[in-house]
């Protein structure tokens, strides 16, 4: 399969970030790495050749991206106040630099992009689809991790908010909950090894309370934190709706 990979200084975090991407055509589909995972990572875990036939049927185009603000806080990059800025910061990269790229490269101004992620990079799925449900349909969150105030070792403040899918969804108007409610949610969890489920019930709660359509998925406690079941989760929520 084709592959290429790019990259660009952003102004907005202050660093060089790279981007990859799987395939010539089919429906874009940006999967962000684990915490402090590179734009190479899928590829590296063999999340990519899962998803192998999907690609080469001319279905999807994965697209993947550093995980800057993952690594903040895997890292502790600076201290409470800066990683929040950074969760926003890479979040708005997403929305006004990655996005118009993925639709540049589709040839479309308008195409309308799956996301996905595991861990951390679930939290970037589902935050970039509550801030931009007008480019982003779908969001396929595996063992997501969505509550990340125990990254912070210290207070948060309105940039914290702005980024968490947990905390957004209040402050919206009414306008852009109205185009969230079109989008939906998979939060698909293990029950085995390191897996915490309870953060998906947690995430649909706050989803359903304000009507953005989402469900959860366990796939039962034979299943640990790991890539063996994201390499079994995401070509099967791919295929069944592209």
């Amino acid at each position: 399969m084709t592959k290429t990979v790019d990259s660009w200084h952003s102004q907005r975090l202050g660093r060089t970030v790279d981007v990859a991407r799987w395939g010539d055509v089919g429906v874009p589909v940006l999967v962000f790495p684990t915490a402090g995972g590179d734009a190479q990572e899928i590829e590296r875990f063999h999340l990519v050749d899962a998803c192998g036939a999907l690609i080469e049927a001319g279905r999807i185009k994965l697209y993947s991206c550093d995980s800057v603000n993952g690594r903040a806080l895997l890292t502790k990059e600076g201290d409470s106040l800066h990683r929040s800025w950074m969760l926003r910061q890479f979040v708005e990269f997403v929305g006004n630099e990655l996005v118009p790229a993925i639709r540049s490269d589709c040839n479309s101004d308008d195409i309308e992009i799956i996301t996905s992620g595991s861990s951390i990079g679930a939290f970037n799925a589902l935050a970039v689809l509550c801030r931009y449900p007008t480019a982003f349909r779908q969001a396929i969150c595996m063992s997501g991790t969505y509550r990340l105030e125990r990254f912070m070792d210290g207070p948060v403040d309105e940039q914290f908010a702005w980024a968490s899918p947990m905390h957004v969804l209040g402050s919206l108007d009414e306008d852009h909950l109205e185009a969230l409610r079109h989008r939906s949610v998979v939060l698909a969890s293990g029950e085995g090894a390191d897996e915490d489920i309870g953060e998906s019930w947690h995430a649909a709660h706050v989803l359903g309370a304000a009507g953005v359509p989402n469900r959860v998925d366990s796939w039962g406690p034979q299943w640990a934190h790991d890539w063996p079941l994201w390499r079994e989760m995401l070509p099967r929520y791919l295929g069944d709706v592209v």
